[in-house]
């Protein structure tokens, strides 16, 4: 079996973001390459469980098991991120942005809503990003930056083809229909700031990519009493763990 990747070199000790970041990963790999392989991967990666989903969780435990399934997987990783990040954009939906906002996002004209939704993703952006640097440079333009998120190894691009791919389900659902969103890192000096623009693509593409992780056979653990709840829709970063 392949060498677990160290805990010390991943993320932010007390940086904490959203569970769907493993659980849909999860889901999407056992959808993908099967049960037995899904846990081994999730050995590699140092998850002795799958969280629970009503607490947060440390963003090491996301950027390890990226790693472990591009060492163990790399043929299938992209595929799996692409799955796992509509799955978490159909859970935001449908848990983390009230009924009536989506219902008038949809209503509202795409650049009207594509603002206020990028807006609120902003303000949110530390529940996804850990201890890296969400900047919006538009409605339909954004980067995120891991340079200096205390990173000792860096991500594998499958986690920032996982961000892309949640917004381009975010907006596909909620601002234009079958929206994509390509992202790079153009200036080679700085690997870890990618690019994103979010744009129309083909109908045949957005569906290509328009199914979610069922959830699988591999079971979540219990939430510990410690652990930091979800936040609150409205909630901000608190201050002593996620750094600015």
């Amino acid at each position: 079996m392949a060498d677990a990747p160290s805990r010390a070199h991943w993320g932010n000790a007390g940086a904490l973001i959203g569970p769907n970041a493993v659980l849909q990963m999860a889901w999407a790999m056992e959808g993908t390459i099967g049960a037995a392989a899904a846990r081994e991967v999730l050995e590699v990666a140092g998850i002795d469980a799958l969280p629970s989903g009503e607490a947060m969780i440390c963003e090491g435990e996301a950027l390890r098991l990226h790693q472990a399934l591009v060492m163990l997987h790399p043929a299938a990783a992209e595929d799996i991120a692409a799955a796992a990040a509509v799955g978490t954009a159909d859970y935001i939906i449908a848990h983390r942005i009230p009924r009536f906002a989506a219902l008038a996002l949809r209503w509202l004209p795409a650049p009207i809503a594509a603002r206020l939704l990028m807006r609120a993703i902003e303000r949110h952006a530390w529940t996804f990003v850990g201890a890296g640097a969400f900047n919006v440079t538009g409605p339909w333009h954004f980067t995120i930056d891991r340079a200096k998120a205390g990173d000792r190894t860096a991500p594998p691009d499958t986690l920032f083809r996982w961000y892309g791919a949640v917004f381009a389900r975010l907006y596909s659902r909620l601002v234009r229909g079958a929206s994509g969103c390509t992202g790079a890192a153009p200036d080679p000096r700085y690997p870890l700031r990618w690019h994103y623009r979010i744009a129309p693509v083909t109908a045949d593409a957005a569906r290509a990519r328009a199914v979610p992780p069922e959830r699988g056979a591999i079971r979540q653990s219990r939430a510990p009493k410690s652990a930091a709840p979800r936040p609150p829709v409205s909630a901000s970063p608190p201050a002593s763990r996620v750094p600015s």
